[in-house]
């Protein structure tokens, strides 16, 4: 079987990593260096500049030349050079194909498969893209991993033998990712995950660039400033001031010429940043609390990715987590080594004493629109299928009514988000079934079933449960109809609900008392219902015996 590369597919860098003899070695490029900038640079002719090459054009061709794509994967969003189009999965493809060239050299053996690191908050559609841009490079994407548990990868192996807990804070170009996860014995089980996709190393640039000058829409000057901008974040990491010159940036009114000469003192532009800073603190409590963890539970806080050199980065992870951050790993490499051995891991090659075991999330809550009836008129709410930090890969189905009377056929939208509202998440897609037999509401049965893989990508299929029929097909949505959610309040009328009334009555009467365990009481009063009146008899009965033994030890 071919060897399986691993690549960091960055924001501002990117890069590329093998293992050798087990242990993660990264792959040179063209220049001999092991960081790429994620730089693309379209010639008059079509011919491509990748890397540092490209970013010589950034000051005199701005406008056939891109970077930090990344924030545009899976966006739709149509890049211009030369009157051509290009998407930015094509853009991505070319930094893709370069890199797995500079492997093939390298390693003097064809390269056909890889895996590539995504931030572990990218959507399903960002991830999909992401798939895309490596079918493009002609490559075949054999695993999509979140760039924190890369870095846990990277770390695992040099540490087999240890018990942890530990949080992964990720601040890269253009991404936030926290990852809470544990630690024993060869084995790395993610517990929890937050993040944000737009913050990152690039909005601390632009903040300084919006304090400095304003060009407008002058590229050329746009990035002499971001340029600036960035050597200047850079130095102010290890020195107290940076002296910033610009001088002609741009023409300003009047035709009189613009420059900027300024010093930057650490302080000024830690006070700029502060707020974008400050943010950070709301997913790592997030992600510790769904993980069940407060910050007394950290064995270690790894940071990972370039803008955590940052001193009051650095300083609010301390100050967050009660802790002192540890950079036990390269925060610029990391995530191409922790590729690089799960590619091993997949191919064969890392086994035996230095075999590691992988468990991962699902980042965020996936679930479909249905139509709720109620006293005040009908709404469309997102009902979850997969709760967020579910274990995957996860495969978990439902039953709903179609929504209307002798209706025939029924849309399935599927959504990624954590909003009741559908119109507040992300919309991924959706599936048309038709072919229900005609019937009055509330006797034809759909199921719905969320399949989510390891790549973090969702699968949406249909099922009619008296025909069997399935689709899983995204369909237009013109003149479709919905779904609805069985209503529970009709529960007793359903067959067999008499021998669950004590134990339902039990529960709801400790809901009324406002007590510690309401949300598993009424979860599970509400499945059982859900299952009564679905003919879900076994289940019911399940939920019922795990209904009982939470009332036993809640003292009822």
């Amino acid at each position: 079987m071919s060897r399986i590369i691993g690549i960091d597919l960055g924001t501002s860098t990117s890069e590329v990593a093998c293992v050798i003899d087990g242990k993660p070695v990264l792959i040179p490029n063209g220049l001999g260096k092991s960081i790429t900038p994620s730089v693309v640079h379209i010639g008059a002719e079509g011919d491509i500049l990748v890397g540092e090459p490209a970013a010589e054009y950034l000051l005199t061709r701005p406008d056939c030349t891109f970077m930090e794509v990344k924030r545009a994967t899976g966006s739709g969003k149509v890049l211009t050079a030369h009157g051509k189009e290009y998407s930015p999965e094509q853009l991505q493809s070319y930094l893709l194909r370069y890199l797995t060239e500079c492997a093939e050299k390298y390693l003097d053996e064809t390269v056909e498969r890889v895996v590539i690191t995504v931030p572990a908050y990218f959507t399903d559609v960002q991830r999909r893209a992401t798939v895309k841009a490596g079918e493009l490079a002609g490559l075949t994407v054999e695993r999509i991993l979140n760039e924190p548990t890369a870095a846990a990868l990277d770390y695992g192996l040099e540490n087999l033998s240890e018990c942890k807990n530990i949080l992964v804070y990720d601040l890269g170009g253009g991404t936030l990712d926290i990852t809470v996860l544990e630690l024993f014995e060869g084995v790395i089980d993610v517990k929890a995950g937050s993040g944000n996709n737009h913050l990152g190393g690039k909005d601390f640039d632009e903040t300084l660039m919006k304090e400095l000058a304003d060009p407008g829409k002058d590229e050329r000057a746009l990035m002499r400033l971001k340029k600036a901008a960035e050597e200047c974040k850079t130095a102010l990491s290890t020195q107290d001031s940076y002296e910033i010159s610009l001088p002609f940036l741009f023409t300003g009114k009047g035709g009189k010429p613009i420059s900027v000469e300024r010093t930057v003192t650490r302080a000024n532009f830690e006070e700029l940043i502060q707020e974008k800073v400050e943010s950070t603190r709301v997913p790592m409590m997030s992600a510790l609390s769904d993980a069940g963890l407060s910050p007394e539970d950290l064995d270690i806080v790894l940071l990972v990715g370039g803008s955590t050199r940052v001193p009051c980065v650095r300083r609010m992870v301390a100050d967050a987590l009660n802790t002192v951050p540890r950079s036990l790993v390269d925060p610029d490499l990391t995530v191409a080594r922790g590729a690089a051995i799960q590619a091993a891991i997949l191919d064969g090659s890392l086994s035996g004493e230095t075999e590691l075991v992988l468990t991962d999330v699902c980042p965020y809550t996936l679930g479909a629109a249905v139509l709720l009836e109620g006293a005040y008129g009908d709404r469309m709410v997102f009902d979850p299928i997969i709760p967020r930090n579910t274990a995957i890969p996860a495969d978990i189905s439902k039953f709903y009514f179609p929504a209307r009377d002798y209706q025939t056929r029924v849309k399935i939208e599927a959504y990624q988000g954590e909003s009741l509202n559908p119109e507040n998440n992300e919309r991924l897609g959706e599936v048309l079934l038709t072919g229900i037999p005609p019937a009055r509401q509330g006797k034809e049965r759909v199921q719905v079933t969320f399949s989510y893989d390891m790549n973090g990508i969702l699968q949406v299929k249909a099922r009619s449960v008296s025909t069997g029929k399935e689709v899983s097909a995204d369909i237009s949505t013109t003149g479709i109809e919905a779904l609805s959610v069985p209503d529970i309040s009709k529960w007793e009328s359903a067959p067999g609900a008499k021998r669950y009334r004590p134990v339902l009555r039990k529960a709801e009467k400790l809901l009324a008392d406002d007590t510690e365990y309401d949300a598993e009481l009424e979860a599970l009063v509400r499945q059982i219902k859900e299952a009564l009146l679905l003919g879900r008899g076994k289940q019911a009965e399940s939920l019922r015996e795990e209904l009982m033994d939470l009332l036993e030890f809640a003292g009822i």
